[in-house]
């Protein structure tokens, strides 16, 4: 396959680069970007009726399908997709003051609880973002969130801690893979200078799955109404807020199974011509609707590039053989992300999602837990000197006001959430990403020595707000930051390691939090520290074309 390319007022042809060849020679964020349709107009290609077409570069055939109804509808579906995950990922933190009675959960147990879903998260990860660059990113997300849905609502049903463990495991698998793929999917429908606005748009719909959350847990966990028994099982209300968190993954599943189409930058590596130009006709038929245009003629250059390589693996020879060959095949991404152009970035990278992730999650998944304390004493570390000081207590009736914080402190996303949308095109993700991470970990550091309940709301409601931008950043540089054929591969790599580090955080809390609660606040102050300055050795991706 070839391509034409001007030198002066003569044409020549020259061979498609290899997508392992288009690696080792190319930057991934230049701003040329990768020639897929061809700009000049004298370049024409002729039908059979004679008809002429234009050739156009990726980015300018996603600025001719236009913006507008259709990239709204996406992103609500993505939308509540992310929220999705951000629901079943929280959903334990806030059954933790009332499951712990019914389950007898050590402050131990507590800590594998809230992990045993990143432990999911960390292998589905980047399983399925390597599937979703090699098969597609539509049937990925179909997929990973009936898997997350499914399992997440049997888990309800488990009378036994190790059993309501695993399922949480099993779901955390399908999470893993809708929160890398969701991202490059969205991304790929962008127009360049809007990319960074709608990604971060995008990323405030975690702040909704979280508020949802919370909302539930209010208003279903303290309920006596909703406790019944189901045969042996005695179903406390905490197993109903369990169903319900379920629902929002299923109804994802279902959204995307029967309505979006795949991504036109993954059938346009894949060399499925027709596909693309389907889904740019109907981007351009939903933006343009009422406006009584029609619909530009171009042709298209495609590649084979995922077909290759899933070639590769079918060889012949023992099941040993073939193992290896696969393992070799799935870890190639890898070996690329760490090599070449692309090395630095990706150890920068690699420590950013570490520091960030066992920050996060290591102190979200434990606050409703600390308000808890906070009840007992005026700081979340006051009982530090106590062994164990809820073990011995009821957890019935249940105290309203945790969830009520829970609440209020998802909430508390919304300026963060409204501040990146504005600012992300202009500021660029860099400098949001490395500023949010500084000062989270300065408000972390507050939380520790604070002495009352209101403080520790304040200080805690600073941190929600804070960090957020620093995730909607990494959600828009993590996917400029790789081109095409890696980019789900490279996401799902990095959350990965966020979610080894999530689970380190999570036992270090379960461990310590009984004992010496200060360790671990004052190791997340330091982690976020960390991340800030790392984060300025990230390249600058503002506005960049996609590769």
């Amino acid at each position: 396959m070839s391509r034409l390319i001007k030198n002066g007022d003569v044409e020549s042809r020259q061979p498609l680069l290899t997508p392992r060849d288009h690696l080792d020679q190319t930057e991934p964020d230049s701003d040329e970007g990768e020639i897929i349709f061809e700009r000049d107009t004298r370049n024409i290609a002729h039908g059979a009726g004679g008809s002429a077409h234009r050739r156009l570069t990726y980015e300018e055939a996603v600025e001719e399908a236009g913006f507008g109804l259709f990239h709204w509808l996406l992103l609500v579906v993505c939308g509540w997709a992310n929220a999705s995950d951000a629901v079943e990922i929280l959903c334990v933190s806030f059954l933790l003051p009332t499951a712990r009675c019914d389950l007898l959960l050590s402050s131990s147990d507590m800590g594998l609880l809230t992990a045993s879903i990143f432990l999911g998260m960390m292998v589905g990860g980047y399983m399925w973002g390597y599937l979703a660059d090699q098969k597609g990113r539509r049937r990925v997300l179909v997929m990973s969130l009936t898997v997350n849905g499914v399992f997440g609502c049997l888990a309800s049903t488990a009378p036994w801690f190790w059993l309501f463990l695993l399922l949480r495991v099993i779901s955390g698998i399908g999470v893993g893979g809708s929160i890398p793929v969701i991202f490059s999917y969205f991304s790929e429908f962008m127009p360049r200078l809007r990319r960074g606005a709608m990604i971060s748009a995008l990323a405030t719909f975690w702040m909704a799955g979280n508020i949802v959350a919370a909302g539930l847990a209010w208003l279903v966990i303290p309920r006596t109404w909703a406790h019944f028994s189901l045969g042996t099982l005695d179903f406390q209300s905490w197993r109903l807020f369990v169903v319900l968190c379920s629902v929002p993954s299923l109804t994802s599943a279902l959204l995307f199974k029967l309505f979006m189409p795949e991504s036109p930058k993954f059938l346009m590596e894949a060399g499925q011509e027709k596909e693309a130009i389907s889904v740019f006709r109907l981007m351009f038929e939903l933006n343009i609707k009422g406006k009584r245009k029609a619909f530009p003629e171009f042709g298209v250059c495609t590649r084979s590039k995922q077909r290759q390589n899933w070639e590769e693996t079918r060889i012949w020879g023992s099941f040993r053989e073939k193992l290896c060959s696969i393992l070799k095949q799935g870890l190639m991404p890898i070996t690329q992300m760490f090599n070449g152009p692309l090395k630095s970035r990706s150890i920068a990278l690699l420590i950013v999602f570490y520091c960030i992730s066992f920050g996060y999650y290591g102190l979200w998944m434990w606050f409703p837990e600390l308000f808890a304390r906070v009840e007992e004493g005026g700081s979340p570390c006051a009982n530090v000197s106590l062994p164990s000081p809820l073990l011995n207590q009821s957890c019935y009736p249940v105290k309203t006001a945790v969830y009520m914080e829970g609440f209020v402190i998802a909430a508390s996303n919304l300026p963060g959430n409204i501040f990146t949308i504005l600012m992300m095109d202009s500021t660029g993700g860099k400098a949001l990403l490395s500023c949010s991470l500084l000062v989270s970990s300065l408000s972390v550091f507050l939380i520790y020595a604070v002495q009352t309940k209101a403080q520790s709301l304040v200080l805690s409601c600073v941190f929600s707000g804070v960090s957020v931008i620093a995730w909607n950043a990494l959600d828009v540089v993590g996917t400029e930051l790789y081109p095409t054929q890696l980019r789900s591969s490279a996401l799902g790599f990095f959350t990965g390691v966020g979610r080894v580090a999530a689970i380190m955080g999570n036992v270090v809390f379960g461990k310590l939090v009984d004992t010496n609660c200060s360790i671990p606040v004052l190791l997340v102050s330091a982690l976020l520290l960390t991340g800030g300055l790392v984060a300025l050795l990230l390249p600058q991706t503002k506005q960049t074309e996609l590769s």
